[in-house]
């Protein structure tokens, strides 16, 4: 984009619209059947200063198109109903950084192998969304990968995440295994999907839409990862009056807004069993006649889950040091 930034003229016309796209310090907004390039007013990362981006794929805005170029200038980002977040990495590690806003679920690609399985991301994922109210399921990809080898584990986490009441699918882009009911899945609703790189991802959408052409590559053979061939979060438009945010691979997710006393809240397995604890402030960690430590005991939650539960509490702990 060489285009200058467009100033807030008030001779311009008010539009609202939706983030279809963010690159930079550009977005992309849908009017109707127009895209607008757009900028942000300065303000609104000057008030968010512990937030990454504080327009997200997904936003509804209002923008003033400036007549001279056509671009927009965004003077106000509407209410959100939901939104995915998790904490920043690098250099701007614990400030928040908005995946998606205003999403009907939040899909999280697993691939069978080439990633591997990687249960302790789906779950903190699935905390993450349930702590800002956006319901969330599993893709099963990469299911033209499965050995005989794999079908227990691949099984196992089929029923857990399905015994939990998560909508789980299992699909295959290249033998377009599944798409049928991931088509029914996302028919009506804004979706999103996130994952580790390399989860396939692109490919899946490419094969549910041929049209989208998105970008793909490939998963190295000595790593096991994949590569970021996308970048930023973009928001498409199905032929079946849906819609999907192919958002970039990430490779961990930080969870953030949840305090640790609530953390077993937003497992649903764990959560029966937290007020039979003798302790009102148990932890389900180390204290003795825990309800929840007991289900573990007997089955009747998945020990993998419970240590899942126990990573994310040190890891909040950690984070809410000074406050914990």
């Amino acid at each position: 984009m060489t285009s200058p930034p467009p100033t807030d003229t008030s001779d311009g016309p008010l539009l609202e619209g939706v983030v279809t796209s963010s690159t930079g310090s550009w977005y992309d907004v849908q009017v109707g059947d127009r895209t607008i390039p757009s900028r942000m007013r300065g303000k609104f990362r000057l008030t968010r200063q512990d937030v990454t981006n504080p327009i997200a794929v997904g936003d509804r805005v209002t923008l003033r198109v400036a007549d001279e170029d056509q671009t927009g200038f965004i003077t106000d980002i509407h209410e959100r109903t939901n939104k995915l977040s998790r904490r920043a990495a690098g250099p701007r590690e614990g400030q928040e950084h908005v995946l998606v806003a205003n999403v009907d679920r939040i899909w999280s690609v697993q691939a069978v192998r080439r990633p591997a399985l990687n249960p302790r991301f789906l779950d903190r994922l699935l905390v993450g969304a349930a702590a800002q109210d956006v319901p969330a399921g599993l893709i099963i990809n990469k299911i033209d990968l499965m050995t005989q080898d794999d079908l227990p584990d691949v099984m196992d986490l089929h029923l857990r995440y399905a015994d939990l009441g998560y909508p789980v699918l299992a699909t295959s882009a290249t033998e377009e295994l599944g798409l049928d009911r991931l088509r029914d899945a996302f028919d009506g609703q804004v979706n999103a999907i996130t994952g580790p790189s390399g989860a396939g991802k692109s490919t899946l959408l490419n094969a549910l839409e041929p049209d989208l052409e998105l970008r793909t590559g490939s998963v190295s053979s000595t790593t096991e990862k994949g590569t970021h061939t996308t970048t930023h979060a973009e928001l498409h438009a199905l032929s079946d009056d849906s819609y999907v945010v192919d958002t970039p691979g990430v490779r961990e997710f930080g969870v953030r807004d949840v305090h640790p006393k609530d953390l077993a809240h937003y497992f649903p397995d764990l959560s029966p069993y937290v007020n039979a604890c003798q302790f009102p402030d148990c932890t389900h960690d180390h204290e003795p006649n825990c309800a929840v430590k007991a289900a573990v005991e007997r089955g009747d939650v998945h020990a993998e889950r419970h240590e899942s539960y126990l990573a994310i509490l040190e890891s909040l702990r950690e984070e809410q040091a000074p406050e914990y």
